[in-house]
């Protein structure tokens, strides 16, 4: 403990002096080594113990006197020590360099006038020497001015994966504040391996295991933020397989409209885990149902509804109506399209199942388009309340859609779910009774030439969504667990909220009528596989038979009520037929004729009346049956 006093007090003494005493004490210092630079160069080139005689004596004392201006010159008196890149190195070189020439040109000229000569080498062994000297001390004076900070950050210090320039200006951030220490950096560039960058050391990835134990790393921060999704994929599979908290740079343009880099540092996310590149919306598409038109919005407030406004809203609408039932919901996202949107804007608390609302709110504002995201979507919850689900999801779908042709509004888009595939729960079913529903209004539009389009769009889980199992997981993870998982082979479709409602946007210009677009959800993730590498991403380990001292269990609960075990991977159905788009497909899905939709309705509103659960249900569930029956049913559980 004595040892480390001494240079904690000197390191202090040395911050708090004033500037012009560093430059000064730095000036003294360098000319000093300059001095004993030219005895050196010459006992070494002597090879013995060197007495200078006096005009040796004032080639010594010269040599700092044609040195000084020049490192005045090349700035190496403006630099703050404790942040010297390596590009100090560099100036240091050319400054010494230029003394070394200056003094030889000199010594060689006072050999001209008679005074005793200079052997030929001291003139390089001065500059050799003079330059380990300069630059030796003031890296070594770095080091010193460190060594207390290391210390006070021991059990706090971090390792960068990516020495590029995010890199070195994320550990100059980090080297500024008070919560970590950049401890070195780790990168694939083979030319880098054992140099040090911004004074810190580039390391291979592969010595990751020596150096959290050598430095007791506990984070780790990957700064590749130009490069693709699917490499950092790889780069964050490879890190947690260790027990390190994995933290992320985001890109390069969210970077740029940043203040600090080390507040955008981020926690690693499941779409840094899915790999998944977004293909580049068609701005066409985008604007031909939006732009310059009244755009209703319907459960405006939600999840998918509240990104679909704000996407909305920078496509320049005419006006944009926002219909929701949850008067918070409702008072957030009018709060945030305030500041943002340079149109009308309407809020409207209300239910899509007010037939006199709706028809008021489409003749008033001459709504053009609609996006009809309001629904019940959570399976428990539905599953534990049907006669509400079906009501607002089913019969509310058909209020707004009805109330929409009737108004002659041009693009009708229903947001639906891959669960409305042979459905197994009520909330699935009631989802592609509103299919149903827009499509015979799709049918009805066809058949009276309004040119109206009525269509459907279908995708899976977005991250970030409400009730996602995403945000369950890290509350969970961040309660020390247990981390709760239905069944040990469950997977899912992930996507990004703001992807799924940029396709979603999309949808409606290339619909005719009729249509269920699918959207490319990419592979499936195993839900215990994600648990799994949540937390260990978040720098705990996994408590299990083969780790009974690990920090966080997981526990496997078992299926819920109508919960599949593999949602159906629409992208590869055999009825799915491709758009202009990539990432956009039509499902040729079995439409009802009018007569039998009609008929089926009349049966769920008159269920409904009677608050019979049983014959709700029965109704709903009677969609399931009619969808074409393949070797994959066989992979859907029912509890």
């Amino acid at each position: 403990m004595i040892r480390l006093r001494v240079p904690d007090r000197l390191s202090s003494y040395l911050v708090l002096m004033g500037r012009p005493t560093k430059q000064g004490l730095m000036l003294l210092a360098d000319a000093l080594m300059l001095v004993f630079a030219v005895w050196a160069a010459y006992a070494a080139r002597l090879g013995e113990w060197f007495v200078p005689n006096r005009s040796q004596v004032l080639l010594m004392v010269i040599a700092p006197l044609l040195a000084m201006p020049v490192f005045l010159k090349m700035g190496l008196y403006r630099s703050v020590i404790r942040y010297l890149g390596e590009q100090a190195l560099w100036s240091v070189f050319k400054g010494m360099s230029l003394a070394a020439l200056l003094w030889t040109v000199l010594a060689f000229m006072t050999q001209m006038t008679g005074w005793e000569g200079v052997p030929r080498a001291v003139p390089f062994l001065y500059w050799l020497i003079g330059f380990a000297l300069v630059a030796g001390s003031r890296f070594g004076a770095r080091w010193l001015l460190w060594l207390p900070t290391r210390s006070r950050f021991s059990g706090k210090q971090v390792l960068i994966y990516g020495a590029g320039d995010a890199g070195r200006q994320l550990a100059e951030s980090l080297r500024r504040g008070r919560e970590l220490f950049p401890a070195g950096f780790l990168d694939d560039d083979q030319n880098l391996h054992g140099k040090d960058v911004g004074g810190l050391r580039v390391y291979p990835p592969e010595h990751l295991p020596t150096l959290l134990e050598r430095f007791d790393i506990h984070d780790v921060i990957v700064t590749l933020p130009s490069v693709s999704s699917v490499r950092r994929r790889e780069v964050v599979a490879l890190l947690e397989q260790y027990p390190v908290r994995v933290r992320i740079l985001p890109a390069l343009t969210d970077i740029a409209n940043g203040r600090h880099l080390v507040n955008m540092v981020r926690e690693v996310d499941i779409g840094d885990l899915l790999g998944r590149d977004p293909v580049a919306a068609d701005p066409t598409l985008l604007g031909r149902c939006i732009t310059g038109k009244a755009v209703l919005v319907t459960g405006a407030g939600g999840s998918i509804g509240s990104e679909l406004c704000r996407q909305i809203a920078a496509l320049q609408p005419g006006s944009l109506v926002l219909l929701e039932a949850s008067e918070h919901a409702l008072y957030q996202i009018h709060r945030v399209l305030q500041s943002v949107l340079g149109c009308e804007l309407v809020p409207c608390l209300g239910s899509v199942g007010d037939a006199a609302l709706v028809t008021r709110l489409l003749h008033k504002h001459r709504i053009a388009t609609i996006y009809h995201a309001a629904a019940y979507k959570h399976v428990p919850m539905v599953e534990a309340n049907v006669l509400e689900g079906a009501r607002n999801n089913v019969l509310g779908t058909l209020t707004l859609a009805s109330a929409a042709f009737d108004a002659d509004v041009e693009t009708f888009v229903l947001i639906s779910t891959d669960k409305a595939v042979r459905p197994t729960n009520v909330m699935g079913a009631s989802k592609r009774w509103a299919e149903l529903v827009v499509q015979g209004l799709a049918r009805q539009a066809g058949a009276s030439g309004t040119g109206q389009r009525f269509c459907a769009v279908r995708f899976g889980n977005v991250l970030g969504s409400s009730g996602s199992v995403i945000p369950l997981f890290k509350e969970q993870i961040a309660q020390s667990g247990p981390v709760t998982v239905t069944h040990a082979e469950v997977t899912r479709y992930f996507m990004s909220i703001h992807e799924a409602v940029q396709l979603v946007i999309q949808t409606g210009s290339l619909a005719n009528g009729g249509e269920v677009f699918l959207l490319d959800m990419g592979e499936p993730v195993r839900i215990l596989d994600l648990a799994h590498n949540m937390i260990r991403l978040a720098g705990y380990t996994v408590r299990d038979e083969g780790n009974p001292e690990g920090d966080i269990e997981v526990v496997v609960t078992g299926l819920r009520p109508g919960e599949k075990l593999y949602e159906e991977l629409l992208i590869a159905s055999s009825n799915g037929v491709g758009t202009s788009h990539p990432k956009i497909m039509k499902a040729d899905e079995p439409s009802l004729d009018p007569d039998t939709l009609a008929e089926r309705i009349d049966q769920l509103r008159a269920a409904l009346e009677a608050r019979d659960e049983d014959a709700v249900r029965a109704v709903l569930m009677s969609v399931a049956g009619e969808q074409r029956d393949d070797d994959r049913a066989a992979r859907i559980v029912e509890t």
